[in-house]
């Protein structure tokens, strides 16, 4: 065999061993119907922690240390585990893959008892660049859905030399206090039912005593179709144990309808995204069939995305949590727009 013959095998090699060892150690055997949890807790066991700007970041990192970077966000109210089954595919395509807990989840702290605890959308986007200059990655993939989705979309606009390209659930979900002063017709506001709900202190204190039935009902809406089982739920829900998660949830919401301040040191980003700018870095935007949660139509966001770009819609029953319920075409749309 040729010299380029012998690095293409030891490459596929390498790869499928990768694949393998992952995929080994985070418990990821076949489930036996969906929704199943492949061996309890096996992904949070790989968990782990380094400083990171404001917060000690817990993560999962799987794959190739050498591989093109791939960073996966969660949304609310979930966690790390919506990833469960699409990080193997990715580490056994060659990919380094890291999973962290947002502030307010998991195992992720402040490092500072006085910061505040503030969840308004820029501050997510400069944990994930913290985060990645604390693991010195220089550029990666980004993809994510609901406050995952909006934090990559921040990314790939305040820093696109950062970011290689773009996979973002239910597509441009950029927004700001002032333009959500802006009311919707009543039946798009009742789908919001839960943002107005923690603009109370009825609510607050309502999410702080039944946090995990208010998760749990969250994903039934969200995700009509999916028929996740307890042990799934509760794997996931552990994360909302976070001391800082109440804060952070209701700070968020309160936060988009203008009832909580930001920070100042955030106010020049916030400027910059309140003017609704374009993403330029190539897109792969996606939707399920069955979103319960509100969403805006690809239509409207469209040519929001001037790079290249294609949207795909997910038949079969998909929610909301899009890379939990369907991990393989979540996985392939990574794959593919990071070969853009």
């Amino acid at each position: 065999m040729t010299p380029e013959t012998i690095d293409r095998t030891r490459r596929r090699l390498l790869v499928a061993a990768a694949g393998t060892f992952v995929a080994a150690e985070l418990g990821l055997a076949s489930r036996a119907k969906a929704g199943t949890v492949p061996a309890a807790d096996a992904f949070s066991r790989q968990v782990k922690q380094i400083d990171a700007g404001l917060l000690n970041v817990g993560y999962v990192e799987a794959g190739v240390p050498t591989g093109p970077v791939v960073l996966l966000l969660h949304g609310w109210p979930y966690d790390i585990h919506s990833y469960v089954e699409v990080a193997p595919i990715l580490a056994s395509a060659g990919y380094r893959v890291i999973v962290p807990y947002l502030r307010g989840y998991g195992s992720t702290r402040f490092l500072s008892n006085q910061t505040v605890r503030n969840a308004q959308q820029s501050a997510l986007a400069v944990d994930m660049i913290a985060l990645m200059d604390a693991l010195g990655i220089k550029r990666a993939t980004v993809a994510g859905y609901d406050w995952g989705a909006r934090t990559a979309d921040i990314m790939a606009v305040l820093w696109p030399e950062r970011c290689k390209a773009l996979v973002s659930v239910s597509g441009y979900l950029i927004g700001s206090p002032e333009a959500n002063k802006a009311p919707l017709p009543p039946k798009a506001e009742l789908a919001w039912w839960y943002q107005f709900y923690f603009a109370t202190s009825r609510g607050r204190a309502g999410y702080e005593k039944y946090r995990k039935e208010f998760a749990e009902l969250i994903w039934q809406l969200a995700s009509p179709k999916w028929d996740f089982d307890d042990a799934t739920f509760e794997r996931s829900a552990q994360a909302f144990e976070n001391p800082d998660h109440v804060n952070i949830t209701i700070h968020n919401y309160r936060w988009r309808l203008g009832l909580a301040q930001g920070e100042h040191q955030y106010d020049a980003l916030e400027k910059r995204l309140a003017a609704v700018p374009v993403i330029t870095v190539p897109t792969i935007t996606m939707e399920g069939d069955a979103n319960g949660a509100p969403h805006p139509e690809p239509a409207s966001y469209a040519k929001k995305f001037t790079g290249k770009y294609e949207h795909r819609l997910i038949t079969g029953g998909i929610g909301h949590n899009l890379p939990q319920e369907a991990p393989r075409p979540f996985a392939q749309a990574v794959i593919d727009v990071s070969a853009a």
